[in-house]
């Protein structure tokens, strides 16, 4: 069985404080910043338009 999801984890880096942390592609709840709280993405029905810098986009198959 294959599982062909279209969306991934990222690795993001706050833009206001350089904290990096990982994000689902597709959030359902606004995503704020562990260190400093600043909302770095926000759902709207489909991909997430990420408000700060990507990384990485993490591999699916890496375990």
């Amino acid at each position: 069985m294959t599982n062909n999801t279209r969306s991934h984890f990222l690795r993001v880096k706050c833009n206001d404080c350089g904290n990096e942390q990982v994000i689902f592609g597709s959030v359902a709840t606004k995503v704020k910043c562990l260190a400093c709280e600043k909302i770095i993405a926000e759902p709207t029905g489909g991909k997430t338009p990420v408000k700060t810098q990507i990384i990485s986009v993490l591999d699916k198959d890496a375990a």
